[in-house]
């Protein structure tokens, strides 16, 4: 049942961002989905700034999953290291490039448990491949997205999982692909974690419980 001001509290969001947004860019550097699987993996608990300074030297080396399983997990670690977990990235990189050339004859699947079955793929992963690279309508959900969905009134933002369903209730399927990356870039422009004052901003000011 839809709450007749929800939606156009969603309505109005979804103006806001159309006209300081307007249409995002991925933030990850890649070329295929493949790159793009990588970058996601290595962009857990790290900038994407970052990962799209580490990735030109990764896919130098191996573009490919069968490029890729003939460096050894370290020489990956080495490389990978700036973004944080390396060991446990460069861990699943290999392994997953393995059971890409293994079971799917190195392709990235465009099924979302084929995806969350590979290591280092978590939902969230699996939800930005499918949606960036085969535009398979899904609303991954990650901290700024929590953060924002919660802080105006869109969901109770007792957990990720509660955010994505909430989300996906109240916004066209037709615009989830956009909006996910609407709001990343919009909290990281206007809507900061800290130091952000809700009067001066274009959707807290008015949207904030």
């Amino acid at each position: 049942m839809h709450d007749p001001a929800m939606q156009r509290k969603c309505q109005r969001i979804q103006s806001v961002l159309d006209a300081t947004i307007g249409v995002p860019e991925v933030p990850l550097d890649h070329t295929d989905a493949y790159t793009l699987l990588i970058a996601v993996l290595l962009s857990a608990q790290c900038t994407d700034v970052r990962v799209n300074q580490v990735t030109p030297q990764l896919f130098a080396r191996a573009r490919t999953p069968a490029q890729m399983v003939l460096l050894s997990v370290e020489e990956i670690r080495a490389i990978i290291r700036p973004c944080g977990l390396s060991p446990q990235k460069a861990a699943a990189i290999h392994r997953l490039s393995e059971i890409l050339l293994a079971e799917h004859a190195s392709l990235v699947p465009n099924d979302l448990a084929a995806l969350e079955r590979l290591p280092g793929v978590g939902h969230k992963t699996a939800q930005v491949v499918l949606a960036q690279a085969f535009g398979v309508a899904t609303f991954p959900v990650d901290t700024h997205i929590h953060r924002l969905a919660t802080r105006w009134g869109l969901t109770s933002g007792s957990s990720v999982t509660q955010t994505e369903r909430d989300l996906k209730a109240q916004f066209p399927e037709r615009d989830w692909n956009k909006l996910h990356l609407q709001i990343i870039w919009f909290g990281r422009t206007y809507c900061p974690a800290r130091g952000h004052d809700p009067a001066r901003c274009p959707i807290c000011s008015w949207a904030a419980p």
